[in-house]
Formats: structure tokens, C-alpha cells, sequence
């Protein structure tokens, strides 16, 4: 599954080869300072490897093994299934599990923005510094400007100087909002022309001379000089006051700006949004990392004919209402997410063969972020002294537990103290959606995450019920009854198993970062369903998704949903067939045509650029944020009308054609774009989408990263040659 690049130099640590570029950056960057020894960490690599690397084969052998009994299954039982007879079968073969008795999570040392604050998550590519440090300074963001520059408010977005009537449906906009969250007795901060203090409670002057006060005193945490701090459903807002500003001088109570607490915590990214296939982007994202833990990553990039170097945040420090400073968090809380348990690296070798990449990234990026728990001094990332690591791709309680072991095995050869690493349980393949409350008993100790990932889940069950018959066209699937038995079961299984308090209940990516206006109007959906975090595509949709937080206490929406029926299992074992449906030529045509120019958007920037995330036109020229989540998707949907006749492999080419004719116009302006058309087969790129489709059903669990990471080792070498 992994491919040897060009040749890399190596150097010898004990019996395994590692390359000289991540052994150097081990060495001479992570290592100092942390009082272990070099010897000692291979010493503990070594036996990581050799203790848990033959169990990971074994894991990944049970599921190729279970798929071909459901492949056999479904051929011999087509269309939609007994759901009795195919969860007995199910049991059967050790796919579904015995439900375990009730439990509660005991993960301790947590941190309050997982255990208990509700809000925005990001998810960024490490690999990008400039990204993953925007990512981190999003824990604040501005309201006026996320309304002004986006749909979020109507009318077009300026593109000149300061638009004077926008502007004035920003204020608008925000003090209706001041309004509805701060609430004045008998009076509206539209009205205000002074906040200001008396006997330590926020007064606000009004037009005509009187004064209100908030209806909720509790409401007002303190000052920043003379800006405003309020609290709300635990997370924060500032009224910015500074009439020396061009917006605040403008502004009868001086009001510049409003501050948002906004994307709470951020997952840093070494997965799905990265293209990291060799020792020299592994090493890369390595480095990023320990940058975000020290807190000196920098990023120098030009914009508007101007040098700009990004840096972190530092804290906000405010006046208490007792006269006291103290600090809020500048930055977002920051996980990490690993790898999963599928792929293997060549940036170490042992016995001439590349290693398990998740046991690697687990051990590598807990030791980057020691330096982060040895801080004297704020800020830290983790005030309680934890390690957050987000583990995808994990099929059932087994490999959960695998990975729990693991986290225990890198603990102690860190030396750090039992559970110091916690896990963040993503739900997004079926095996594990189906056994999730064994799932978390497995790793019940160290539990502070499990979230809904629709786009990979959609990719499981496309690829898991392949035999079944032909799938729904992809937009009737989001509408089908195992996704949203889907969602609600996670959220049923997250509070039956006590993690409000100790864990977030998450849900996955709105995907359209232009389309703010259709964010607030649907996204609320994810706190009204109970989730204490979901995912926001950019830190500007993150400051908007936080008005959601605002309207919904989502611990009150838990409370009242614990003790509810859980939703029902039978739903989520019924697949998203079509039923027998008959679909014109045009509907097959265009349904091919959308997958087609979603996979070849995505795939080209990610082979010849090594671009693992990005905004990818859609074939309405709409942006989509496209990982290989929803490349996953596209693929095997092909791959399953292919498989089921629906479609011939020469219509399929034909449209990968015409499609990759569009995907080269829409990419003009790049001046670094490489063209797949009209020489095909020279693209490599065009190569590896078709590869995606054609050798779609012979993919492990249908994971793109094979096909992906291979072809983009085949344009690194030529590139280099």
C-alpha cells in the first residue's frame, strides 16, 4: 500500500531505517528539551513496532475477511435485505457485537472546551503553517467582518472601498443580535450611545438620556479597557468600543466591532486534508505540529504586494467585575488528528519494509506535544495537561481497543502518566457505527470526542452493501432513513454513555464555505440535535456557526434527550438502494458528470501540487471543500453503478473526458495547473482518478489514500527525474 519514492537516505536506529530528514528533525528539534534520550525513543519505536505491527496486518486482514462474507451475502440475497436475517448473519460472523451493559466514561484532566463549552470546530491541513495558524487565532473572530464579506447578509459583497450601506446592514444586524443574546431591560442596544460602569454593573446610556441595564447582570464578565466582555452559554463575546476607529468614530456609541468566541477547538490535520506520502512530508507535518505545541510557528507569505508573517495569538486579558485581570484563550484548543490504522510509511523501515503510519504518527506527534505540557507559562494549549489525538477510520470495538493499547505502549515510552493521551473516536465507518457503545467502552478512560462524519460514512456504506444493487443518486442518499438513524444514533450512544461533561458529541463539514447564508439557516440543525461541536470549513464560517451556539444551549437539548429511544438500528442497516428505479439518460448522465468533475477537481490538485484539501468547483462552478472523504464517496458511487451495469466502464471514460476538458478551464488561473487534457494518458493525475472508479471495488473499505498516495509518489519522481 505504500510505494518507495526515490531513493531516500536512511540512517540505522537499532534494527530499523529511518529517514535521515525525520531523523534529524527527531534529533535536533523534538527531542531537546523534553529530558528523554535519543536512544530511548528508538529503543521504544522499535518495540512499537515490532510488539503491535503484526496485530495492525492482523486488524486490517479481519476486514477484508468480513467484507467478503457481506459481498458473498448481499450477492446471494440482492436488493433490500431481510434486516432480520441480515443482522443475525451480522452476529454471526462477528461483525456486530453483543451490546455491552450500560457504562459511563471516566476520562479525566479535561479540558473546558471539550468537557464544557458547545462551539464551532475547525478542521485545517498541518502540513500548511500559514492554514493551520489561521486555524488556531479563529478562537476569535469578527462578526462585522464575517457578515460583510460574505452572503450571511444580503446584497452583494463589495469588491472596492468601504461600502457605507453594507456597513449599516452589519450594524444593523449585530445589534438585533445584542438584542436577542444580551438583552436590555426595556431598551435595545440600538438605542446605546454609551456602555459604560457603575458599581461594577455594565450600564448603557441611551438615546434621549436614560440608562438600562442588562436583563441578565450576570451576563457582563468584564472590560477591555473601555471594550465590553459578556459570557454567554459559556463562551464569550466583546463589544469592541473605540471611537477613534473608522468604523467606531462613525458610530453613536462608539461600537467598532464585535469579537466573537468562535472556533473553540481545532483539529490539526496529518489525514484526510493532507497529501503527505513520503519522509519528507511526513516530516513536515511533524514540524508544524511542534510549532503550534511550542508556540512559535511562524508563516511569511505575500499578500497585496505586502510581506505578511502570521504568528500566534496570544491571550485576551480582561478586568474581572472584582478589578482582577484575567485571561481568556487566544487560541483554539488544538488535536491532532492522526492517521488511521490502513496505511503504511517508508519514512521508517523495518526489516526493508515500511511501518504502520498511525503507530508512528501516535508516537511522533505525543512527542511534539510534550513541549506543550512542560510550559511554565501560559499559554498553553492543554491547561489540564492532556494530549488530544483524533483516530479515524477505526472499524469496531477491536481496533479500538488496538489503538488504546497503543496510547498506553507511547505513554510509556514518553514517561507521561496514564491517559495523558486521549482519543477522539470518529464514527464514520459502519462497523463502528454499529457497535459504538462498545466502541467507547473500549477506550472509556480516555474518550473526549466521537463525531458523525457523513461524507466517509456515506463512502462505508456505498462501498460495505457494494453487492447489494445499484445505490440512490447521490443527493436522494442524504435523504435516505439510515443517515439520519445515523446521526441520531451517535448523539443517543454519546449521552447513554455520560460524555456531556467529559467529551464532545460532534457533527460533520458544511462544505460550501460561499454559501454562509444557507449555513445559518441549516447548520443550527447540529446543536438542536444535541452536538457539542461541529465542523466549520473556514474561521469566518466558524464565527457565524457560533451564533447557533448562542440560540441553542445545547446542554439543555442533551438533558432532555437522555432517557429518549435510541434511534433504530434496523434503519441503519437498510442501504440507500435504489429500488428498482429507473433512471433516464439524462439523470445517469448528469449524476456521472458531477462525480466525474468532483473526483478530477480534487484529484489533480492532489497529485501534481500535493494539495489535500481545497475549495474545488463544483460543476455549477459552486466551491465545495473536497478531502478525500468526498472523493471517497464519488468514487465508489461510480464504482457501484459500474459494478451493477447501471453505467458502461467506456461511457464512464468518455465522461472522465469531457469532464477533465471543464475541471482545466475551471483551474486557468493557476498559473502552477497542469492540464489532463487532451493527453490522457500521460496525465497522471487523470490516471489516478480513473483508477479511483475502475479498481473502485478492490479498494480496502473503498479508501482512496492507495491509489492517491502511489500515483503521487509516481508525479514526485518524475518531477524529480
Amino acid at each position: 500500500m505504500a510505494h518507495i519514492s526515490h531513493q531516500i537516505p536512511y540512517e540505522k536506529r537499532g534494527t530499523l531505517d529511518v529517514a535521515s530528514t525525520l531523523c534529524s528533525f527527531i534529533e535536533t528539534e523534538a527531542l531537546p528539551g523534553l529530558g528523554l534520550s535519543a536512544d530511548a525513543l528508538w529503543t521504544g519505536l522499535e518495540s512499537l513496532l515490532h510488539d503491535f505491527a503484526p496485530e495492525n496486518a492482523a486488524l486490517l486482514e479481519t476486514r477484508a475477511r468480513l467484507q467478503k462474507r457481506i459481498d458473498a451475502w448481499y450477492a446471494d440475497n440482492p436488493g433490500q435485505p431481510d434486516v432480520a436475517a441480515h443482522k443475525q448473519f451480522l452476529h454471526d460472523i462477528g461483525y456486530l457485537v453483543p451490546e455491552v451493559p450500560d457504562f459511563e466514561i471516566s476520562t479525566q484532566n479535561v479540558d473546558a472546551e471539550i468537557a464544557h463549552i458547545s462551539g464551532p470546530q475547525l478542521v485545517v491541513p498541518v502540513d500548511n503553517a500559514r492554514y493551520a495558524i489561521n486555524a488556531a487565532n479563529a478562537r476569535w473572530g469578527s462578526l462585522y467582518d464575517a457578515l460583510y464579506g460574505t452572503d450571511a447578509i444580503a446584497g452583494d459583497v463589495p469588491s472596492g472601498g468601504y461600502d457605507t450601506a453594507r456597513g449599516d446592514q452589519v450594524i444593523a444586524f449585530a445589534r438585533r443580535w445584542l438584542d436577542d443574546i444580551f438583552p436590555l431591560q426595556s431598551a435595545s442596544h440600538g438605542n446605546a450611545i454609551r456602555y459604560g460602569l457603575s458599581s461594577g454593573t455594565l450600564t448603557v446610556e441611551l438615546l434621549g438620556g436614560a440608562r438600562s441595564v442588562l436583563k441578565d447582570p450576570s451576563a457582563f464578565v468584564g472590560t477591555i479597557g473601555q471594550s465590553i466582555v459578556l459570557r454567554h452559554n459559556a463562551l464569550h463575546a466583546q463589544i469592541v468600543v473605540d471611537a477613534t476607529h473608522p468604523i467606531g468614530k462613525t458610530d453613536k456609541a462608539g461600537v467598532a466591532d464585535i469579537l466573537l468566541e468562535s472556533a473553540v477547538t481545532t483539529i490539526m490535520d496529518c489525514e484526510d486534508s493532507v497529501a503527505a506520502v513520503d519522509a519528507e512530508d511526513k516530516t513536515q507535518v511533524y514540524r508544524n505540529w511542534l510549532g503550534l505545541m511550542k508556540g512559535d510557528l511562524t508563516a511569511t507569505f505575500k499578500k497585496g504586494g505586502k510581506t505578511i508573517t502570521r504568528t500566534m495569538n496570544a491571550d485576551k486579558v480582561f478586568t474581572g467585575v472584582d478589578g482582577a485581570d484575567q485571561a481568556l484563550p487566544g487560541r483554539s484548543l488544538m488535536l491532532v488528528r492522526n492517521v488511521g490504522h490502513l496505511m503504511r510509511s517508508d519514512a521508517v523501515r523495518m526489516d526493508g519494509a515500511p511501518v504502520p503510519e498511525g503507530l508512528l504518527d501516535c508516537l511522533f506527534t505525543s512527542l511534539c506535544a510534550m513541549h506543550d505540557l512542560q510550559k511554565a507559562h501560559r499559554p498553553r494549549n492543554s491547561r489540564t495537561g492532556s494530549i488530544y489525538i483524533v483516530k479515524p477510520k477505526m472499524h469496531g470495538p477491536e481496533e479500538v481497543a488496538f489503538a488504546n493499547r497503543v496510547f498506553n505502549r507511547v505513554e510509556d515510552i514518553l514517561g507521561l502518566a496514564r491517559y495523558t493521551l486521549k482519543i477522539g473516536v470518529m464514527d464514520e465507518e459502519r462497523r463502528t457505527t454499529v457497535n459504538l457503545k462498545a466502541c467507547i467502552r473500549a477506550a472509556k478512560d480516555r474518550v473526549i470526542f466521537i463525531n458523525t462524519g457523513f461524507l466517509d460514512r456515506t463512502g462505508d456504506e456505498i462501498h460495505t452493501a457494494m453487492a447489494a444493487g445499484p445505490m440512490m443518486r447521490k443527493a436522494d442518499i442524504k435523504t435516505a432513513p439510515w443517515l439520519s438513524a445515523y446521526e441520531d444514533w451517535n448523539v443517543d450512544t454519546g449521552l447513554a454513555c455520560a460524555l456531556p461533561g467529559r467529551a464532545q458529541i460532534g457533527k460533520g463539514m458544511w462544505a460550501m464555505p460561499d454559501k454562509m447564508a444557507a449555513m445559518l439557516e441549516e447548520k443550527i440543525a447540529h446543536p438542536q440535535a444535541g452536538a457539542s461541536c461541529a465542523w466549520a470549513p473556514s474561521p469566518t464560517a466558524a464565527t457565524l456557526h457560533a451564533l447557533h451556539y448562542h440560540q441553542v444551549d445545547v446542554r439543555r437539548v442533551q438533558n432532555s434527550l437522555k432517557g429518549a429511544p435510541r434511534a433504530a438500528l434496523d434503519h441503519i442497516l437498510t442501504p440507500p438502494l435504489n429500488g428498482g428505479k429507473n433512471w433516464s439518460e439524462a439523470d445517469i448522465t448528469a449524476e456521472l458528470e458531477n462525480n466525474a468533475q468532483g473526483i478530477l477537481g480534487y484529484v489533480v490538485r492532489w497529485v501534481n501540487q500535493g494539495v489535500g484539501c481545497s475549495k474545488v468547483p463544483d460543476i455549477h462552478d459552486v466551491g465545495l471543500m473536497e478531502d478525500r472523504a468526498t472523493c471517497r464517496i464519488s468514487s465508489q458511487h461510480m464504482a457501484n453503478w459500474l459494478h451493477h451495469g447501471v453505467v458502461s466502464q467506456a461511457q464512464v471514460l468518455a465522461i472522465m473526458q469531457r469532464m477533465a476538458k471543464i475541471v482545466d478551464a475551471q483551474n486557468a488561473g493557476d498559473p502552477a495547473y497542469e492540464h489532463m487534457a487532451p493527453h490522457y494518458e500521460a496525465s497522471i493525475a487523470f490516471q489516478a482518478a480513473c483508477d479511483l472508479v475502475f479498481q473502485g471495488t478492490q479498494q480496502p473499505s473503498g479508501y482512496t489514500e492507495p491509489i492517491l498516495h502511489a500515483r503521487r509518489i509516481e508525479k514526485k519522481a518524475a518531477q524529480i527525474t
